[in-house]
């Protein structure tokens, strides 16, 4: 191994972005002594900034005066981050902001080394900050931020421009994680045929390849390497501390001293991991394969309003359009899934006017109170409506299903296609695939808008805040005339779980439109609608 390698962990400053940057002064002085025990080299502690819009935790400023409270062994290189964005702003002076960031010279200072991350628009105005750090001591290195799929032409541009500074190291991060070795060895090398000071790389685990690719760079020449305790990192987090340092010991036959590290990972890194849930899985894999910023996934994933089917069509719509920002309107735009003129070619009234219509939701209650409702459809011949493909409920008793989630949709085609009722569907406004899937399927093409807070109903076509099934059938129904709608099987969840939060909105706007038909459920639930029994009915 290569006696120049640099060891870099920057959990405190990556990990950060679950808890505000606010790590206890217990939890920073064990990690202090696991990374000396470890062979770590530096620790970047956090970030420095000027940005103080909300309350963060120590490590989101690593101030001077925060760092000689801590009892940081000799043996460790202390570093701190600063976000490119906050250097190139036109109305703030590079060099002010600067002296806030560091008003002391780094001999008066706790922090030797200086990393700054930059997209590549930020690049340029941003290396002059090289100059100003280099004058005051520190030590500088340059974080570049989704390179990878940039051609070889800028990435070498990029290079020659960084070869004008003394930087101490040039990096390059696989932000979206989505590299594999071969693309790793492929940059490496671009970037060195113009740069020939010291390369550095951070690796992001999508793919599952943040070891891996690490290790390649190492064969390839990068001298400096990142890493995170459990790979603590947004998203699918980082390469993991713990297992480059066994490798990196390996390698250079230098035995470390792992006990301290494991010690803290089991006592607050794996209970931290459970609660916030970094680490790759399947969307973080598709994320990094199509070149998606992995906020997308965190973001979704921690909003329990997104289910499996409105990741993927996310997922997929960010794979057409560009995803390489992040953008919270990106996210509400993809939650948006149908395209042309949202009129249909079935009208609803041919079959919900003046009728009792019962809609078959997905919830346990259906089942529970089976007898009871297939008791009452024989008696009182309602119009009966299924969600999706719910099947608790007798064949011959269901008069149509409905459905309207283009990704759903398409998971469930083959199921429909064996389904004997007509499907009531945005069928003009669907994908291509999904409509190819359908078939001969007998479809009730019924039309969609998506838009927020609004209920509307027109003879072809509704209008819903959101993309939701039940609220489809209930604007069908009410476009039909339906005389009153009876609701089964729609249970809820607890009272503080997001999904009933939203649902209670939806039922709320959609009561309030005069033309709603009403509603009423008939087995239990936790949504604020009126209720009465089915059991009533079994006389």
């Amino acid at each position: 191994m290569n006696g120049k390698l640099k060891f870099l962990d920057c959990t405190l400053r990556d990990g950060g972005y679950y808890n505000d940057w606010d790590f206890s002064s217990e939890l920073i002085q064990l990690y202090l002594e696991a990374m000396h025990s470890a062979g770590i080299n530096i620790v970047e502690l956090g970030f420095r900034s000027i940005n103080n819009s909300s309350f963060k935790g120590p490590c989101a400023y690593t101030t001077d005066v925060f760092l000689k409270n801590l009892s940081i062994p000799p043996s460790l290189i202390v570093a701190v981050m600063v976000n490119g964005n906050e250097l190139v702003k036109d109305n703030h002076p590079q060099q002010d902001v600067l002296a806030k960031l560091f008003p002391n010279r780094a001999e008066q200072s706790p922090v030797d080394m200086v990393r700054i991350a930059c997209h590549v628009h930020e690049f340029e105005k941003a290396l002059p900050a090289t100059n100003w750090l280099k004058e005051r001591g520190y030590k500088v290195g340059f974080n570049l931020m989704q390179v990878a799929n940039l051609p070889a032409s800028e990435i070498k541009s990029l290079a020659n421009k960084a070869s004008s500074y003394p930087l101490d190291a040039l990096y390059f991060a696989d932000s979206m994680g989505s590299m594999n070795p071969k693309q790793t060895q492929e940059i490496i090398e671009w970037l060195r045929s113009e740069w020939k000071g010291e390369l550095g790389i951070h690796t992001h685990n999508n793919l599952g390849l943040a070891l891996s690719n690490t290790l390649t760079a190492i064969d390839s020449g990068c001298t400096w390497v990142d890493a995170t305790v459990t790979g603590m990192g947004r998203g699918p987090g980082n390469a993991k501390t713990e297992e480059l340092a066994i490798e990196l010991s390996e390698k250079s036959g230098k035995p470390v001293n792992m006990v301290p590290l494991m010690s803290l990972i089991r006592q607050h890194f794996k209970p931290m991991q459970q609660t916030f849930g970094w680490g790759t899985n399947p969307y973080y894999y598709l994320a990094g394969k199509y070149g998606i910023h992995p906020t997308y996934i965190q973001e979704m994933l921690s909003d329990s309003r997104y289910g499996d089917e409105d990741l993927i069509a996310v997922i997929e719509y960010l794979r057409e359009e560009g995803g390489t920002k992040f953008d919270f309107g990106n996210l509400a735009t993809a939650r948006n899934f149908y395209t042309g003129n949202p009129r249909g070619h079935w009208d609803p009234r041919n079959l919900f006017e003046g009728r009792d219509t019962l809609l078959l939701g997905t919830g346990p209650g259906v089942q529970k109170h089976k007898v009871a409702l297939e008791s009452y459809i024989i008696k009182h011949r309602p119009i009966v409506v299924a969600l999706n493909t719910q099947r608790a409920i007798s064949a011959e008793l269901i008069d149509v299903r409905i459905a309207c989630h283009p990704v759903r949709l398409l998971a469930d085609c083959e199921t429909h296609t064996t389904l004997p009722q007509p499907l009531i569907t945005p069928y003009s406004m669907l994908p291509q695939e999904v409509k190819s899937s359908l078939g001969d399927k007998e479809i009730l093409d019924y039309g969609i808008n998506v838009e927020s807070s609004k209920f509307g109903f027109s003879e072809d076509w509704c209008t819903l805040p959101n993309s939701q099934v039940v609220a489809y059938a209930l604007a069908t129904a009410a476009s039909g005339y339906a005389n009153k709608i009876l609701m089964a099987g729609f249970d809820g969840y607890g009272e503080d779980d997001p999904r009933n939060m939203e649902m209670n909105q939806l039922l709320e706007v959609y009561q309030k439109n005069s033309r709603s038909t009403p509603l009423q459920a008939v087995t239990p639930t936790r949504y604020n609608i009126p209720s009465i029994s089915i059991y009533e009915f079994m006389t």
